[in-house]
This record gives C-alpha cells, sequence and structure tokens, in this order.
C-alpha cells in the first residue's frame, strides 16, 4: 500500500536527466503550428463533418445517415433522397433532450469504449425490415421515428439500464436488454413483455460478455430468429472471475464501475446459449462440449439456414461451426478447422442463401484467406475467391450477396495497404474488380442490392461516400460539411528489405531540403489484427504535421501484421515482441539506404496500445537503434491483460513462461539507456493503468529515470480536443528536444 500511495504521488514528477542524443546537420524545428494542431484535435483529424454508419432502405431509394457539425462530435440522423439527391434532417438530439445533458449509464459507457464510440447524440440508428421507421436511442430511452412525417415516439419502456434495443426481422416488435434480462415491446400495443429471468450483474441475459466485445468484435448477446418466433440469448455467468475497476485516482469519492476481467490461465466467464419463445416460457439450451469448446464466439441466424453458431477452443486453435436445433438443443458440425498456432475469427460468416442451396465460408486452411461456398451440409462446393487476390476476410457487411443476380460482392487486394471492392458470380467466372484507383474502399447495399453507397480513402482524399447503381455507375455523393485540412501529406508507400520485405510509408517535411540530414520518428503498432501502413490520406495528416517540426515520419508493417498470408501472420507465436520489433529495426535500415537523408543515429519511436508496448521494449532492449520512446497505453506484462487476445499468441501463462517471460516490459527494465515517456488514461477499462504504473515502478526501482504522463480521467482513446492538442505538443517537444540539434 505504501508504494502505491508513494506512486500515485510519483506520476505528475517528471523525470529528464538525459541528454539530446548527437547530430550533425540537424536544422532547427518549425514553429510549433498550433492552428493546425488546433483545427486537427477539433475535428477529429477532419473527420466530423463527413457521413457516417450510411444505411440504404431496402428499395434503395434513400440513404439515411448519422451527421455532426465539423467541430461537434453530437450527431442528428439526416436522409438523402437518390432520385432528387435532396437532403433532410430527420432528427437532432436537441429535439428529444432540449436543453438538457445527454446521460450515460455505466453500462452504455463501457460498451461504447468497446465500439471505440467516442461522438455524442446518436451514435447508431437502425431501419426497420420496410424502412418506413428508425429506431434510436438516446439518454437510455429509445424513439420510433417516421420516415414519412418525421413524428417521434418515445417508446414506454420500464425503468433501468437499457442496452442493445433492435426490430425484430417482422418490425412488429423492439426488443432490448433491461438490468440483465430480455423485453420485447409490441409496437402495435405498445406492450411491454419480459422474456428472460433471473439475469443478475453476475450472470446475465442477453449481453456479450467483456472479452466477446473487446476481443471477438460480437456485440451482441441476443439474436432473433428469421422468423421473429423465437429469441436466441447468452447466459453469461461470470461468478468466480476476477472483478477489476479502472478506479480515477482524482476523483476518490465516486464507486468505480467494476467488470469482470479474465486474465491468461485464469477463469473466464462460462457462457451458454439458450432458445426461448419471442412472447416468453422455457428456455431450450443449445448443447454442445463447452468443456473443449467454451468460447461462443459467433451467432447466426439468417433466412435460409438454421440456427448456427462457431465454438472455440480456449487457445483458439480449433473451431466447430454447429448448426443448432432450437426445439431439441441438439447441435450437428457442419464442419472443424484446426491450426497448430491459432485460427483467427471472422464474425462476418457463415452466410446463408436465402434459397437454403448452402452458405458462404471463409478459411486459411489453404496458406490464406480464401472464399468459400459450401452446400447445407458444409462440404465445400467451390472456392469463390482464392487467397492469391489478397481476400480480406472480415470486413464489416461483407461477403454481400446478391441472390437475384447471383453476384457476391467482396474486398481484396494483393497489396496490404490498400482494399478493392470485387464482385464475384455464385455460377461461374473470374472475379471483377469494382474500384479502381489507388486507395481502400468499403459499401453498404441496398436488399435488394439494385443500389450500393460506396466509401472511398486514397492518399489524396479524405473519405467520401458516393452512391451507385448496381451496374456500378456512380449516380450522386452525399453531402459533407467537413473542413477540408489545409495540404495533402507528402507521404510516399513503399516495399523495402529482401525477401518477402516490409509495406512502409515515409512523410517528409513540406519544405524537404534533400542535402538535409533529418532526425527520424517511426510511428509503429507492429501488433496482429492491424496494419499502420494505409493508402489513406486521413491517416498521414499527424505525421505531416509531426515532419514539419522537422523530421521524417516512417511506418513499417513487419511479421505477424494481416493480408501477408498464414505464416507470415502467425510467426509471432509464443513470442510477442521479439519478431515484430526485429522487423522494425531491418524495415529502419532499409529506408535508411533507400533514402539518404534519414539520420539512422537519430531515431525515435512511438505508439498506442500494441504500439506503446512496442516503442517501450524498443527504447528498453535496442538501445543501440532507438534514441528515444513515446509509449503510450501499452502493455507492461501480458499475464495482466486479458485472455482471449493473449492466450491466442502467447498459450497459457503455466505452458509458456518463457514466452510470457520474454515479451514482458519489466524483464527488460533495468536496461534502459534511452528517454522514455510513459503516457496513459487513467480510467482505461482495456489496458488498465496498472500497466504503466507497474513499469514505471520497476524502472524507478532500478534507478532508470523517465518521464510519466497520466492522462486524468481518460480511457484507452482521447477525443477530447483540448487533451488532444496537447498531448501532441508534449510528444513532439519530448522528440524535439532529444533528437534535434539547433544548427549554430
Amino acid at each position: 500500500m505504501p508504494t502505491i500511495l508513494f506512486l500515485l504521488i510519483y506520476l505528475v514528477a517528471i523525470f529528464q536527466s538525459f541528454s539530446p542524443a548527437s547530430a550533425q546537420v540537424a536544422g532547427p524545428a518549425a514553429p510549433m503550428n498550433s492552428e493546425f494542431l488546433r483545427d486537427y484535435a477539433l475535428t477529429r483529424g477532419f473527420i466530423l463533418g463527413r457521413p457516417f454508419r450510411p444505411q440504404l432502405t431496402p428499395d434503395g431509394q434513400a440513404v439515411l445517415y448519422l451527421q455532426s457539425p465539423p467541430r461537434s462530435p453530437r450527431m442528428s440522423l439526416f436522409e438523402f433522397e437518390v432520385a432528387t439527391k435532396s437532403v433532410r434532417r430527420l432528427l437532432a438530439p436537441e429535439q428529444l433532450l432540449g436543453d438538457a445533458p445527454e446521460t450515460l449509464s455505466d453500462e452504455e459507457k463501457a460498451r461504447r469504449e468497446r465500439l471505440r464510440i467516442s461522438t455524442a447524440g446518436f451514435t447508431q440508428f437502425e431501419l426497420s425490415p420496410d424502412g418506413s421507421r428508425v429506431l434510436v436511442s438516446l439518454s437510455g430511452k429509445i424513439y420510433l421515428v417516421s420516415r414519412r412525417d418525421g413524428r417521434v415516439l418515445r417508446l414506454p419502456t420500464s425503468d433501468g439500464t437499457l442496452i442493445d434495443p433492435k426490430f425484430s426481422p417482422d418490425g412488429k416488435s423492439v426488443s432490448y436488454v433491461l438490468d440483465a434480462d430480455i423485453y420485447v415491446l409490441n409496437l402495435e400495443r405498445l406492450e411491454e413483455m419480459q422474456i428472460t429471468t433471473g439475469g443478475t450483474e453476475e450472470v446475465s441475459h442477453g449481453l456479450a460478455e467483456f472479452v466477446a466485445q473487446e476481443e471477438m468484435e460480437r456485440y451482441a448477446g441476443y439474436w432473433w430468429a428469421p422468423d421473429s418466433k423465437q429469441i436466441v440469448y447468452e447466459e453469461a455467468d461470470a461468478r468466480g472471475v476476477e472483478t477489476w475497476s479502472a478506479a480515477d485516482p482524482a476523483r476518490p469519492g465516486e464507486t468505480p464501475h467494476r467488470q469482470y476481467y479474465p486474465r491468461p490461465g485464469k477463469r473466464n466467464v462460462a457462457v451458454r446459449l439458450g432458445a426461448v419463445s419471442a412472447v416468453g416460457g422455457k428456455t431450450t439450451w443449445i448443447d454442445w462440449n463447452r468443456e473443449r469448446y467454451p468460447y461462443l464466439s459467433t451467432v447466426r441466424w439468417d433466412k435460409g439456414g438454421p440456427l448456427t453458431l462457431v465454438v472455440q477452443s480456449r487457445l483458439q486453435q480449433e473451431m466447430v461451426l454447429l448448426a443448432a436445433d432450437t426445439t431439441t438443443g441438439r447441435t450437428n458440425p457442419l464442419l472443424t478447422e484446426k491450426d497448430l498456432a491459432w485460427l483467427n475469427l471472422n464474425q462476418q460468416v457463415p452466410v446463408w442463401l436465402t434459397d437454403g442451396s448452402g452458405f458462404l465460408w471463409t478459411s486459411e486452411q489453404a496458406g490464406g484467406p480464401q472464399l468459400e461456398l459450401r452446400n447445407p451440409a458444409g462440404k465445400l462446393e467451390q472456392v469463390l475467391v482464392r487467397p492469391e487476390l489478397g481476400y480480406r476476410a472480415a470486413r464489416r457487411g461483407f461477403p454481400s450477396i446478391d441472390m437475384q443476380a447471383r453476384q457476391v460482392y467482396f474486398l481484396a487486394s494483393d497489396d496490404p495497404t490498400q482494399d478493392h471492392l470485387w464482385r464475384v458470380s455464385l455460377d461461374s467466372g473470374k472475379p471483377v474488380r469494382l474500384s479502381v484507383q489507388t486507395g481502400q474502399y468499403s459499401a453498404v447495399f441496398a436488399k435488394n442490392h439494385s443500389y450500393y453507397v460506396q466509401q472511398t480513402r486514397t492518399p489524396l482524399t479524405m473519405p467520401g461516400f458516393t452512391v451507385h447503381q448496381a451496374s456500378g455507375e456512380p449516380i450522386a455523393q452525399l453531402p459533407s460539411v467537413a473542413e477540408e485540412p489545409p495540404f495533402i501529406p507528402t507521404t510516399e508507400y513503399l516495399k523495402v528489405g529482401e525477401g518477402k520485405g516490409f509495406y512502409c510509408s515515409v512523410t517528409r517535411p513540406q519544405d524537404f531540403d534533400p542535402q538535409k540530414r533529418y532526425p527520424v520518428i517511426v510511428d509503429v503498432y507492429g501488433g496482429p489484427g492491424f496494419t499502420r501502413v494505409s493508402a489513406a490520406m486521413e491517416d498521414y495528416l499527424l505525421a505531416q504535421w509531426r515532419a514539419d517540426r522537422g523530421f521524417i515520419v516512417v511506418a513499417i508493417d513487419g511479421r505477424g501484421t494481416p493480408g501477408r498470408g498464414r505464416d507470415w501472420e502467425r510467426s509471432i507465436y509464443g513470442n510477442f515482441g521479439q519478431l515484430p520489433l526485429e522487423d522494425q529495426v531491418s524495415g529502419l535500415m532499409a529506408l535508411g539506404k533507400q533514402y539518404p537523408q534519414m539520420d539512422l543515429e537519430r531515431v525515435g519511436i512511438t505508439g498506442w496500445s500494441f504500439g506503446g508496448y512496442l516503442s517501450a521494449l524498443a527504447a528498453l532492449s535496442r538501445p543501440t537503434v532507438f534514441k528515444a520512446a513515446v509509449a503510450g497505453a501499452l502493455v507492461a506484462d501480458w499475464r495482466d491483460y486479458d485472455t482471449y487476445y493473449t492466450e491466442r499468441y502467447l498459450g497459457l501463462p503455466e505452458q509458456n513462461q518463457a514466452g510470457y517471460e520474454a515479451s514482458s516490459l519489466l524483464t527488460y527494465a533495468a536496461g534502459l539507456e534511452r528517454p522514455l515517456l510513459l503516457i496513459h488514461g487513467t480510467a482505461d477499462d482495456n489496458v488498465f493503468f496498472l500497466h504503466t504504473l507497474k513499469l514505471s515502478d520497476a524502472l524507478f526501482k532500478a534507478g532508470k529515470q523517465h518521464e510519466f504522463l497520466p492522462l486524468n480521467g481518460f480511457t484507452h482513446m482521447v477525443p477530447d480536443p483540448t487533451v488532444k492538442e496537447r498531448l501532441e505538443e508534449r510528444i513532439i517537444q519530448f522528440f524535439t528536444r532529444h533528437l534535434q540539434v539547433p544548427q549554430p
């Protein structure tokens, strides 16, 4: 206890005893240019004001979307009529709240954190199956909006904590979770029925457990039958699971929100799946070997197919796709997949064909993700998209099936920095690419696939949305009210290194002088499941601002990142940090040969989350390469992160003690030789503040001076404009101090 109290006081202290690294030809840093940084922070990277979460009506005649002003995160609901290209605002938050502030329950705050939602007002909406009405929620209440006349009805629900409202497939009811049980409200009679009973904080009904939301990307805990007659729901039994709280040291009088947080090797939430009538009654429990497959990873109940679920072993080296009978509870395995390292989970499949003739599935058994058509019994019928095309298996909304035309839309690219829109016939023929320019593309489709809305992100343009006919012809653009950035980044994209090589980005100052040598900042993530190098302008605005302070900013995607095949991604199995860090060094050296203006004697590294972990590891274990590091929201010891993520890559602690030890930053704390700035939000409930606190404590006890910046009250996200602005100023000042030497 005395050590913890001392450390809480110690957080505000700044240790600065390092001398700047020597260099020979550095020029003075450019002015701070706080105007751009302030604009960047206030506009959320110039993203506010652009359409958000567009949805087409079933007939494709209108697009609904959320949109905020350019300098406010408060979202309103808009409608775009395709034929007339006219826009109207359907509903604004102030129409419901007046001058009252928006209020969120702890449960809703946690849900938004898992979804990485930091906006306000309407954050999501749902169209009724016929497209005539819209369901929105605000301050714990749910509302029904008529598209025809704009009338708004607040639905009469019982008091309590309300989560996850949704329409029934027939549009006659709205369901939701209220205080850990499922309720259904009949929209004709406006009568509420409680469907499940006995739900508690410890044993909840209809809510996805923490690891499902944070790591599996499964945010739902209940699902409707296609005929609206039944609901299947998750029962999450958290008894015996460790409880952690992200207590805020600045508010000792407030009771922290408690959450069940399973750590590697320890007890998980026990999950089972039940089926119940949509008017309530006895639950039929779905039967599978839960001891062998404890993770309920995916649940799908599509028209044309049975209730299907994906279950996984604890180490995620085996998964089974099951078809379930909701009358008897029996399950039938459709297919089983295994991998000696781990299996990637894809929430977008299975997708059943509406005629019941089969389903789409993705698999990596051929060395990379491929899209498959399987018959109702699970047998492979044909491979629609092969791995060499660069199929993007886990993109939301894909694959999308046009049953009338028998076409499947999907995303793919053999360049991991890009995503392109394609389609392929269910019957025969080669895939056809629909997007042309370099960039990243996505789309949402009308139910009848008569129209689709395409999102386009390129190295030269900010995100935009265009409405297209089924043929691919663009016919309209959704209006944006966003401010535009004052420059286009100088970023170049290239592949360097031997063998498979590394995809990289290089951003140089706008006033770049090829006769000078510049210090380098490595902007890193480097971990599994995410690529840092992307052909999208908005991802490099901040890199350009940093470069204009007198640096060359680079990003490198090494082994462990997706989009390069199974072996490339799984090469990190058993030891998190060493290969990713080795590849950052190799990529950096290769870039230095190609860009002689990069001064490799003055290299800094920075990142957030896994990137923060890798930045700290670089400072601790490779001081000859990295002369300064800024590490945000890092994991110090993987024994203190969650089960599903950590065990996927490192296994169980008792079976891989050496891997956990080698992957822990605490192992290397005594070796710090370089300037290190640690940053962490005190209220982070994903990577708890505990992590940076433990690393700082280890550094302090080893006599290693460093800097520690706690972000008071912040979680894993930092959306506040003032804090974001000051944070970026602090980071660039740190690198300027330790890597720059002004000319005489």
